[in-house]
């Protein structure tokens, strides 16, 4: 019988914030530990959603026991429905614990996969997976029930941290059990692959516990309605807006679905409490003063279609932004979205709205600790190997100075990449050979590896726009029968386009004339011909490059 080999593949959150997924495997058995997802990029025209490359799983379907998540955000849990959908199974089971295996049934009911087993895992609690013995630990972290994943082999055990940090002071009242994290570093934790996100920022996080005061500071300087941004599923940071709406003798309303969603269920949990008669319906918010108004807000990452995007746009069908509101943002942007969350606030000021950042008041705690909660967590577990996670390349890089500096050898320390296996066994770590990985598109309900060539189209058609061209040849000798039809959509400079549609017209009949000239008949080659005569002679009038698309119709 072969030695037993630990292998660690990771899909995403290697070299990048978001979608993270990793692949764990021994004895050809597999248990996948979270499946998040992350927004599209600005260049990224017309996608809703990016995806980890799951090409490997599609091989591996029947080797998968189970999926873990470690906690609700969407970069850990988003991609969930979609991937089981295109996996083309139902019945991997889904582990967690009570929060986010709500989100996560909430998720697949929303996609008519109710019959996904979908289990509650509490900590202290053990779990024969496979060859795997399968423990949650309670961690600490912007959203309630986070949880470490701790999976026991026969190897050692390989401790996922998931996003963590060690608030003392939660608003729960339930710090992260360090406890139990020392007990396995006494027993011996082989592997440690833990959370980067913060590893660039010095000393120790603010807790979420000192938030709530100062919301309650900033609320009590606004004169008219208060509207508060924060994510979705920051359930502890709605508690504490509640808490300070209700010592200001403010009534709250919810806006935005996913914001209504996770509150209700954070509500029937026992997570968020709040007074009976506090809340007020978005259809009722005119029925009250603005300065007796909170509104918390999905859209502090400033996405396209979110709520405060549509009111900083003039858009949103219930909250209309006027002179005298405040709009406090109690979020850091994510890496990648400062383009929109900065164009967000500066419409607000367009309308008049006074802003209140994190540059302005202590209005948000990160829930990932910094670097001396990265060391403790290092301290506390004393890992054989350590691989950063869960962050772009120059925080995986900082982790492991980390490490380095805490007292782990360089060389057991493995800077990762998605698709680049760990693999663990008697005699050592190493990394293996690189597995696909990747993104994923999502583009309205079709999922699927979108072309690059499409969003290169998507591109030049948001910056220069299309002409069409139809053109009319005669089947004989492809000579032009009829005036060329010109059309033009998003097109800069449309009056001087305008202008220049005589001269459009006569150069694709010169087009056409040389080709007949030269007994081309092809109608593909024709379309080619014209591509290039009439991309060449737009560029040397306007100096912009549209997408050209010729029809050439033969009679």
């Amino acid at each position: 019988m072969s030695a037993p080999k630990l292998r660690l593949l990771p899909l995403g959150g290697l070299g990048e914030i978001g979608k993270n997924m990793t692949v764990v495997e021994l004895e050809d058995r597999i248990v996948v530990v979270d499946v998040g997802l992350r927004f599209p990029t600005a260049d990224m025209m017309g996608i809703d959603l990016v995806l980890p490359d799951f090409a490997y799983l599609r091989e591996r379907v029947d080797d998968i026991e189970a999926i873990v998540v470690t906690h609700g955000h969407e970069d850990h849990l988003g991609a969930l429905p979609w991937i089981l959908r295109e996996l083309g199974v139902r019945d991997i089971p889904v582990y967690g614990r009570k929060l986010t295996t709500a989100m996560a049934r909430s998720k697949l009911d929303e996609h008519r996969m109710k019959e996904v087993p979908v289990e509650d895992v509490e900590p202290g609690e053990h779990l024969e997976i496979g060859p795997f013995d399968l423990e949650l630990v309670h961690m600490t972290h912007s959203i309630p029930d986070a949880a470490a994943v701790a999976l026991h082999t026969e190897l050692g055990t390989v401790l996922i941290t998931g996003d963590y940090r060690f608030d003392q002071t939660p608003v729960d009242g339930r710090p992260a059990d360090m406890a139990r994290l020392a007990e396995l570093g006494r027993e011996g934790v082989l592997l440690l692959y833990g959370d980067s996100t913060n590893a660039d920022r010095p000393g120790i996080a603010t807790s979420e516990s000192d938030v709530g005061p100062e919301l309650e500071r900033v609320f009590a300087r606004a004169e008219g309605r208060i509207v508060v941004t924060s994510f979705a599923s920051n359930i502890h940071r709605v508690q504490q807006v509640v808490h300070a709406a209700e010592a200001l003798g403010r009534k709250v309303a919810l806006v935005g679905r996913s914001m209504r969603k996770n509150v209700n269920i954070g509500r029937s949990l026992g997570h968020i409490d709040v007074p009976e008669g506090m809340l007020v319906q978005p259809r009722e918010m005119n029925d009250f003063p603005d300065h007796k108004l909170v509104i918390i807000s999905t859209g502090s990452q400033g996405e396209p279609l979110s709520a405060l995007r549509r009111m900083a746009y003039r858009d949103h069908p219930q909250v209309q932004l006027h002179d005298g509101d405040t709009v406090v943002f109690s979020a850091t942007p994510i890496p990648g979205n400062e383009r929109a969350v900065n164009d967000t606030i500066d419409r607000l000021y367009q309308i008049g709205c006074g802003v209140v950042t994190t540059r302005d008041a202590p209005v948000h705690a990160s829930g990932h600790g910094h670097r001396e909660e990265l060391k403790l967590m290092l301290n506390l577990t004393k890992p054989r190997y350590v691989m950063p996670a869960h962050g772009d390349f120059k925080r995986i890089h900082l982790h492991a100075q980390l490490a380095e500096a805490v007292g782990v050898p360089e060389g057991n320390i493995f800077r990762g990449e998605n698709g680049l296996p760990l693999e663990i066994d008697a005699a050592g770590a190493r990394f293996g050979e690189r597995e696909r990985s990747g993104m994923i598109f999502v583009d309205g309900v079709d999922i699927g590896d979108v072309a690059d060539v499409a969003l290169r189209d998507r591109r030049m058609l948001s910056a220069d726009g299309i002409f069409v061209v139809v053109a009319t040849v005669s089947e004989q000798d492809g000579s032009s029968v009829a005036e060329p039809e010109v059309i033009f959509r998003g097109v800069p400079f449309r009056e001087e386009a305008t202008k220049l549609l005589d001269e459009l017209r006569a150069t694709v009949e010169a087009s056409l004339a040389r080709a007949a000239g030269e007994q081309i008949r092809a109608i593909d080659l024709l379309q080619q011909i014209l591509h290039d005569d009439l991309g060449a002679f737009v560029y040397e009038r306007l100096r912009r490059r549209p997408m050209v698309l010729p029809v050439v119709v033969e009679v």
